[in-house]
């Protein structure tokens, strides 16, 4: 059996003398909806500033497919929500192939409360090798409410 752990980095953490990967040129990107003022490359592009945001509510989908496998040392994912109160779901997974059954990463809740915690970033090192497909699905609010999923900004390195 083959085993790894995933490691939270501590936000107190410097950031490593890391590159991150420029996405647009290695892979395509697919996504359940999006807000035409919000697209998912304003999220995934290093120059992005806007982030993403989905057109409807309920669950969604961001999957990138990359042109050549890769090796995936760090997954950085910054959500931000200072409107709604609502507790959100993401599962990151990936495939070694687009018809191979997906690998998931992990799984994590955060409670958005515009009072106290609009902003959730989460620093995974990793140790991922022959990706293909790396897919983020996102639940914006377990209770079903009307809210739509967002994204800063997701960053691989």
């Amino acid at each position: 059996m083959r085993k790894s752990q995933i490691t939270q980095i501590p936000q107190s953490a410097q950031p490593r003398d890391q590159a991150w990967v420029d996405v647009d040129r290695i892979a395509s990107v697919e996504v359940t909806s999006e807000e035409s003022d919000y697209p998912v490359e304003s999220a995934l592009l290093l120059e992005g500033k806007r982030g993403w945001r989905a057109a409807n509510p309920g669950t969604q989908t961001i999957r990138l497919i990359f042109d050549e496998p890769q090796k995936l040392r760090r997954i950085l994912l910054v959500f931000e929500d200072s409107e709604n109160s609502r507790t959100q779901e993401f599962v990151l997974r990936w495939s070694p192939d687009i018809e191979s059954s997906f690998r998931e990463i992990l799984r994590q809740q955060w409670n958005f409360s515009p009072a106290d915690s609009v902003r959730e970033t989460e620093d995974y090192a990793v140790e991922l090798s022959e990706v293909k497909v790396l897919e983020l699905m996102i639940v914006p609010d377990k209770s079903g409410g009307g809210v739509r999923a967002s994204l800063v900004s997701l960053r691989l390195a």
